[in-house]
């Protein structure tokens, strides 16, 4: 299977090119600044922004599957515009289409969403990617749209790297104790995806972890696993400190997962010290 990952060099980008070439597959990725080094890889540059660039681009490749990971979150014309173009050129090029999303689409009003909740953004990024669901459903009503939360692994993460600083001095900063998500391991979202790829599934699928905990909670089993000082981990809340955002989003994966052979672990299983359970 011929198999194109937009967003290569980024971390769910790396993990699907991985995972795809272990399954046999043939990979190309692309990239906006430089290529990975993962060997085996094709890389290719592209803009998301050129429509007539990407359309060239998948026209060249001819790939059975697309999976769309690239976005910018200061970037309207990447991360929304650059979606219904990937879309537009999976279509001329009969591909299969998997978009990634993002829970960034709800504000927390609700707290709860499963897949028949209504987008409600409350930033520019949510509103972008929100946009982005809403012109790959219109392009290719065929697509699987994935929204994901938080994304971290075995200690290569952005979220991690922020902790273990956090932790050694390194960096100033507070983790927010009301800031809630679903953290899902990359492994378990790169696996997932590739299932639901390899479906005949379409439309709106929550592919999260199974555990809420805020980014305070985060880090502190973070910091339990990589054998770091909780107590060097500064808590305080998003609205005490008036920064805007969404606050409390919990993504229910239960319908997706029941179509899934993946487990969706929660943080509190794939973050446990093998140690621990001794």
């Amino acid at each position: 299977m011929r198999t194109l990952i937009t967003g290569g060099t980024g971390y769910l980008g790396a993990e699907l090119a991985r995972q795809a070439l272990g399954a046999g597959h043939q990979v190309t990725t692309t990239y906006s600044t430089r290529p990975g080094k993962a060997p085996g890889v094709d890389w290719r540059f592209l803009d998301v922004r050129r429509r007539a660039d990407v359309i060239t681009c998948l026209r060249d490749i001819s790939p059975d599957l697309v999976i769309h990971t690239a976005y910018r979150q200061s970037d309207w014309v990447t991360t929304a515009d650059g979606a219904a173009h990937v879309a537009t050129a999976a279509g001329a090029s009969r591909a299969r289409l998997v978009h990634v999303s993002s829970d960034a689409v709800f504000s927390g009003e609700a707290i709860h969403y499963d897949e028949n909740a209504v987008p409600d953004p409350m930033t520019t990024y949510g509103a972008a990617k929100a946009a982005a669901e809403v012109a790959v459903a219109a392009v290719d009503p065929t697509a699987v749209i994935a929204r994901t939360s938080l994304i971290v692994g075995d200690g290569n993460s952005q979220h991690e790297s922020m902790v273990r600083n956090l932790a050694a001095g390194r960096r100033d900063g507070v983790l927010f104790t009301d800031d809630v998500r679903c953290p899902v391991h990359v492994g378990d979202l790169a696996s997932a995806l590739l299932e639901l790829a390899a479906s005949t599934r379409a439309g709106i699928h929550h592919v999260a972890g199974a555990d809420a905990v805020s980014r305070y909670g985060l880090g502190i089993l973070i910091a339990h696993r990589d054998g770091l000082d909780p107590a060097a981990l500064r808590a305080a809340s998003r609205r005490e400190i008036g920064i805007p955002g969404p606050v409390d989003v919990r993504l229910d994966s239960t319908r997706t997962q029941q179509a899934l052979r993946t487990q969706l672990r929660g943080a509190k299983q794939f973050l446990l010290r093998s140690d621990a359970t001794a």
